[in-house]
């Protein structure tokens, strides 16, 4: 694709990336085939290469409207069009920067920015986000349906095992994730420890950053990563007191397609760019640990138990981590059931179910009938936002894939 930068970002690191994102596309739409929004709505705007054509012409000088800014608001960002495109236009990337520039020309709505300003304070601070989660379940009988329900269940608490192991492994607690499902990381703790890995959790929980950065908010974002590298550092570059660890594990896919992005992201911050490229370089999904480890002993009576996956579209999109989860499942004796049209998104998004809630609702109910249309006993899935979104209206349990593998 051919394009004119305009001065004002000609000369700016990120319009030079996009830029070069923009050249790279051949207007071909294969990308429109895997759209979910597009597919909803037929609108060319609502497609990757109607978006890209918008971002084309704001980078161009030309004037950029709200018209342009809620385009760009419904993209799911869920990059299943980066999939099936033959160029491999770099989208995700090239609609985080638009929606940073938009968001700089086209003020919004005084009710809207607080909305977004507070999910963005709220959910990646874990006290704040307890105190809520705490005081919304004390009240739920006198709250609105659809308030009733979007509040979690709470978790009957795991017996979480300490014992120490040579192989040793960060996990990352994460913000909502740590308040809401601890048993994510207790399970994986107890699962890993069967398989003679030790995991270490550093605390006090931490945001990674990635609410920020997908709400436009980039240097918020950025304050977010510089912090998590630099808890996580020490055990990065271990002295001779301890032995360093061998890999972060991360247990929401959300947030591992994040972190494994976290060399690019910072890598111009001078003090920043090398320790973030090894933070991705370390970072593994919590599936990429476990599938080569022998899984015998967690087969049980696992066959008699139906399973349908959903795997989040920031495992099998973003990370491109396709049927390894499904595998240790299956080598774990669970059956797992057909799931049509498995590459579309839930409609969680991050906070896309808040903000954007009619198309993710759409988006869930289809998704639901293509899970439950095989009356699995349940679901399964691989990150906490798709977890609470699917939970929401389902008729089955819906769990963490690795609180199957501890028997939970």
């Amino acid at each position: 694709m051919q394009t004119r930068l305009s001065e004002e970002f000609k000369h700016t690191a990120a319009g030079q990336e996009a830029d070069d994102i923009l050249r790279s596309c051949v207007h071909c739409g294969f990308c429109t085939a895997t759209c979910p929004t597009y597919q909803l709505l037929g609108d060319e705007l609502d497609s990757p290469r109607g978006r890209i054509y918008l971002i084309k012409q704001l980078l161009e000088g030309n004037p950029v409207t709200e018209t342009t800014q809620i385009h760009l608001d419904r993209c799911l960002t869920c990059r299943a069009c980066e999939t099936t495109c033959p160029s491999g236009v770099r989208y995700g990337r090239l609609v985080d920067i638009g929606r940073e520039i938009v968001e700089e020309k086209v003020p919004r709505k005084p009710s809207d920015k607080l909305k977004r300003y507070f999910l963005r304070k709220l959910i990646q601070n874990p006290g704040y986000f307890k105190f809520v989660v705490t005081t919304g379940r004390l009240f739920k009988p006198f709250l609105p349906e659809k308030l009733q329900q979007k509040m979690p269940a709470v978790q009957s608490p795991l017996q979480r095992v300490n014992n120490k192991h040579s192989r040793r492994m960060l996990v990352l607690s994460g913000c909502a994730q740590s308040v809401v499902t601890p048993n994510t990381n207790i399970a994986a703790t107890n699962v890993l420890d069967k398989l003679g890995i030790e995991l270490i959790e550093p605390q006090p929980a931490q945001c990674c950053g990635s609410v920020s950065h997908h709400l436009a908010a980039p240097d918020e974002a950025h304050e977010h990563m510089r912090r998590l590298i630099d808890t996580w550092w020490p055990y990065v570059e271990a002295n001779g007191q301890q032995q360093s660890i061998e890999a972060i594990v991360i247990t929401a896919s959300g947030c591992g397609a994040t972190i494994k992005d976290y060399g690019d992201i910072l890598k111009h911050d001078s003090t920043y760019a090398e320790k973030a490229k090894r933070i991705s370089e370390l970072a593994k999904d919590l599936c990429e640990v476990i599938v080569n480890e022998p899984l015998e002993q967690f087969t049980k009576n696992n066959g008699e138990i139906k399973v349908a996956f959903h795997s989040p579209c920031t495992l099998q999109h973003a990370q491109q981590i396709n049927g390894v989860v499904e595998k240790i499942l299956e080598k774990s004796g669970f059956q797992l059931t057909t799931v049509t049209d498995s590459h579309l998104c839930c409609g969680s998004a991050g906070t896309y179910s808040i903000l954007q809630p009619d198309l993710s609702q759409q988006l869930l109910n289809n998704k639901l009938d293509a899970l439950q249309n095989n009356e699995p006993d349940v679901i399964a899935t691989a990150n906490i936002g798709c977890q609470l979104h699917m939970a929401t209206k389902a008729n089955k349990p819906v769990k963490h894939w690795i609180e199957l593998l501890a028997g939970c």
